[in-house]
């Protein structure tokens, strides 16, 4: 990885060791959206562009006893390539906190990486959930062809899980089945931490129950919004070129400039796949 400069910074192996684990820690803790994708890579940091296929969805197969039945294939009816963006996030450490902690044998603050990490985090969730306007990439909250269903108010009743089983219901019925996921905004996740009357049992474990567990919340999420996914691959995918990662970019008056970047896209094969409540 010869483009990332490493070789420039005065930084031990054991430094890039610790500083790659810190990045990866930060991802694992924050990102929303790469645990409900399925992930297609990593295919490499000079991969600009990947294709997005649409497809037949005939799923009704044949029965008899010979296998002569015609039958629609399901292929690819249109295929265009899209680029696969960049996320990333510049920050620097100070030269003195290097020559301090080599002196003194302390280990080196990486405060300045933590925080670039979580940034890197919330913008690629933030493109998966709400897409970029500025590159016409649209979301899974706003993608053309998703499910909208008005929602009720989820302070009341039953009326959380009765959303959600509905949202499943118009899933099913188009022939789109789980793993489902659940993403709130972290108002509505709020709202279903509240034990059902005469039950005992908080709201949101009933439907954890419904999904298998899956139900999350992103800061990302508009306030009043949920969305329920269908996971499966033929659905959405993750393209990951270049995983998140950290360059050296040189010394800027005698600091250490470095970037965390990373380069990812969402590809959804199937918007129908996709139901929001608003």
């Amino acid at each position: 990885m010869d483009y990332l400069l490493r070789d420039d910074a005065p930084f031990s192996d054991e430094l890039w060791e610790k500083i790659d684990k810190e990045v990866v820690k930060i991802a694992s803790q924050q990102l929303i959206g790469r645990r409900i994708l399925n992930i297609y890579g990593p295919l490499g940091a000079g991969v600009q562009s990947i294709q997005l296929d649409e497809f037949n969805y005939d799923e009704e197969g044949k029965i008899d006893l010979f296998g002569d039945s015609e039958t629609t294939e399901i292929s690819p009816s249109n295929r265009k390539f899209v680029a696969i963006p960049m996320i990333y996030k510049d920050l620097s450490i100070s030269w003195r906190d290097v020559e301090n902690s080599r002196q003194m044998d302390l280990p080196l603050d990486l405060s300045s990486v933590s925080a670039a990490a979580t940034v890197c985090a919330k913008k690629e969730d933030y493109l998966i959930f709400n897409g970029s306007g500025d590159l016409e990439y649209q979301g899974l909250l706003n993608v053309e062809g998703r499910q909208i269903i008005e929602k009720s108010d989820w302070n009341k009743g039953d009326n959380p899980f009765n959303d959600i089983a509905k949202g499943m219901e118009k899933l099913i019925q188009k022939g789109i089945y789980g793993p489902y996921a659940l993403v709130t905004s972290t108002d509505l996740y709020t709202q279903m931490q509240r034990l059902q009357d005469g039950t005992g049992v908080l709201e949101i474990e009933r439907i954890k129950e419904l999904i298998n567990g899956h139900v999350y919340t992103s800061p990302v999420i508009p306030a009043n919004k949920a969305i329920l996914v269908s996971i499966a691959p033929q659905n959405m995918d993750l393209v990951i070129g270049q995983d998140m990662v950290t360059a050296y970019i040189g010394p800027e008056e005698l600091n250490h400039k470095m970037r965390i970047l990373e380069t990812v896209l969402l590809r959804i094969k199937r918007a129908e796949s996709i139901v929001t409540f608003e």
